[in-house]
């Protein structure tokens, strides 16, 4: 039986450093100590290792560099991703790059396209939360060295390397908190998705339909606060709901303020949890219960990828934080 090829976490076992150190050395980073590196070198060696192709990019023309595509660099989210991407390709000795893809209108995508396609920008990394990003996912050219990150499940349809957070369990979770508080059901305000039920609409129905709960209907609500603060209203108004699972930290907030236009308490009268623990959520008044999401994590996996060619990506898997502002509902 033939020997599977060494790859680069065989490298960093056997030199005693961690994979990030061997793709340093593969990069002719100067930060790496020269007995580090000699270390990695002699660990090359003894196993025969030879780069893979994208390894060997990295040290080569094209991809000196890492180029982002994303429709957003100031929500949370993507600004985490951003900043992942940032640091491991600080640590790469890579040149980082942003493209902004205004919309998902054919003639913005097709410009985002071309502009990555540009060898100086190297390898590509596209996200693709919203129509903008996976329109320009979707018109990816074969042959050029790029990861997505994603919602969870990734793109249908879509057959390039994806990454992402599974949402959907950790919606489950914050769903069967609220229940097993006492709240009859959960109501839902969603933010946009590329897919027709999103990961974190699918974990909250699947936990209210496990539960035997009623399933209410959706509220949506776009990226804006303004849309969120409607979505409260409305919720407000119905003095049956007693629990809301909101699809991030920004819609909370919003929806927050219409409970407290409208007189009800939370938690007192109404539960909420958030989505994604943007630092402020643990100062709110009451501190918001959330689901911690490793967006930072997520773009030093995507660089990895790139790094890496296919071997397997660790993520920390999302968290619900409990703090105050969930409770059981009056009696």
């Amino acid at each position: 039986m033939k020997r599977a090829a060494p790859q680069i976490r065989d490298v960093a076992a056997a030199a005693g450093v961690s994979h990030q150190t061997v793709s340093r050395v593969l990069n002719d980073s100067p930060n790496v100590r020269p007995d580090t590196r000699q270390q990695v070198l002699d660990a090359m060696e003894r196993l025969q290792y030879r780069p893979n192709r994208a390894a060997r990019a990295l040290g080569l023309g094209r991809a000196k560099a890492v180029t982002v595509v994303t429709a957003n660099t100031t929500l949370y989210g993507y600004a985490g991703v951003l900043q992942g991407v940032e640091e491991a390709g600080r640590l790469l000795g890579l040149t980082v790059g942003i493209r902004v893809v205004a919309s998902d209108a054919a003639a913005d995508v097709r410009n985002a396209v071309e502009y990555v396609g540009d060898p100086s920008c190297g390898n590509v990394v596209v996200v693709a939360f919203d129509p903008a990003g996976s329109g320009v996912l979707r018109a990816m050219p074969d042959g050029l060295p790029m990861v997505a990150a994603t919602e969870a499940g990734g793109l249908p349809g879509v057959d390039r390397r994806m990454i992402f957070l599974d949402e959907r369990q950790a919606a489950a979770d914050a769903t069967r908190h609220l229940l097993g508080l006492g709240h009859r059901t959960v109501h839902h305000v969603a933010i946009p998705s590329e897919v027709r039920d999103s990961a974190r609409q699918g974990g909250w129905r699947a936990a209210l339909e496990s539960a035997g709960a009623a399933v209410p209907e959706v509220v949506p609500a776009g990226w804006d606060l303004r849309s969120a603060h409607r979505a409260g209203q409305a919720l407000a108004a119905d003095r049956a709901v007693t629990a809301i699972l909101c699809g991030n930290d920004d819609t909370a907030l919003a929806v927050r303020r219409a409970l407290h236009e409208a007189g009800r308490d939370v938690p007192g009268d109404v539960s909420i949890v958030g989505f994604d623990d943007v630092p402020g959520a643990a100062f709110w008044t009451p501190a918001l219960t959330t689901v911690r999401m490793d967006f930072v994590g997520l773009g030093r996996a995507c660089v990895a990828a790139l790094a890496d060619d296919g071997e397997p990506v660790h993520l920390d898997p999302p968290s619900l934080v409990i703090r105050e502002s969930t409770a059981p509902p009056r009696a």
